[in-house]
């Protein structure tokens, strides 16, 4: 689902585990692929989502067409926008 969107996936490895790889030498694997600039886009991208849920016009999806949905969500924006 996230390859056909060309959203690249990264995960920060635990520091326990990370621990555990390196100490397992060549038999540990291979270290997860993370991209801290990747996962802070990401994380702002959620966080934004979660702050727009917090309307609850949007939460609920009261709208009944899809434009006036889309008026809302565009509205919730700009609110957030102006108002951080």
């Amino acid at each position: 689902h996230l390859r056909r969107r060309q959203i690249k996936h990264t995960i920060p490895e635990p520091r326990d585990q990370r621990a555990n790889r390196q100490r397992r030498g060549s038999h540990g694997g291979r270290p997860t692929g993370f991209d801290k600039t990747i996962y802070r886009r990401r994380n702002e991208v959620e966080r934004t989502i979660n702050r727009l849920k917090n309307f609850r016009a949007i939460a609920t999806r009261y709208d009944k067409r899809a434009y006036v949905f889309h008026g809302t969500v565009t509205v919730a924006a700009i609110r957030l926008w102006l108002h951080p």
